[in-house]
């Protein structure tokens, strides 16, 4: 069995108890096809991105199941031959699945491999500023800064033999 989900959209006057009829009809010829219907979502009238079949908006329709590809092939039919159905799509999803879990463990495969991070210290927490004034969290507007240690300064090189002063020119005296 593949995992699959049918989106729909159907006339946006379309009466309600059409609809639900039609979806339970869906659905009994999923389970008559040996498969299983995992959800039904509504997601109601929305605007179409543009216009179909004379139509601004539908109600949009989602069933996500499990079910062999003959069952699908019929389920797209009925929805092609349905007068209150606008548009539909279906997509396989288990493909998709299979390659994010794909993902997953690969990525958990990396995490394994890597050291945990080391962890600094926690801080003391530090008293409130007066009493009966609660302590501000680190990071909340009003919280003091945590203190940063001050940057080192550049050492100065240091040279071996000090350079010669320069020699001081001497004025002459005119008499």
């Amino acid at each position: 069995m593949r995992v699959y989900e049918e989106l729909f959209i159907v006339k946006p006057d379309a009466v309600e108890e059409e609809v639900d009829a039609f979806i339970e009809q869906l659905k009994t010829l999923i389970a008559n096809g040996k498969g299983t219907v995992d959800k039904v979502d509504k997601w109601g009238v929305r605007k179409l991105a543009y216009r179909v079949a004379k139509f601004n908006e539908g109600q949009y329709i989602l069933i996500q199941f499990s079910a062999s590809p003959d069952a699908v092939k019929e389920i797209e039919r009925r929805l092609r031959v349905t007068d209150m159905v606008i548009k539909f799509i279906t997509v396989r999803i288990d493909e998709k699945q299979k390659k994010i879990d794909k993902r997953k463990k690969a990525r958990e495969k990396r995490a394994a491999r890597k050291p945990a991070p080391q962890l600094a210290p926690a801080a003391p927490a530090a008293a409130p500023a007066l009493p009966g004034e609660p302590a501000a969290a680190p990071g909340l507007p009003g919280a003091p800064a945590p203190a940063a240690p001050a940057p080192a300064a550049p050492a100065a090189p240091v040279a071996e033999h000090p350079a010669p002063a320069a020699p001081v020119a001497a004025e002459e005296v005119k008499g």
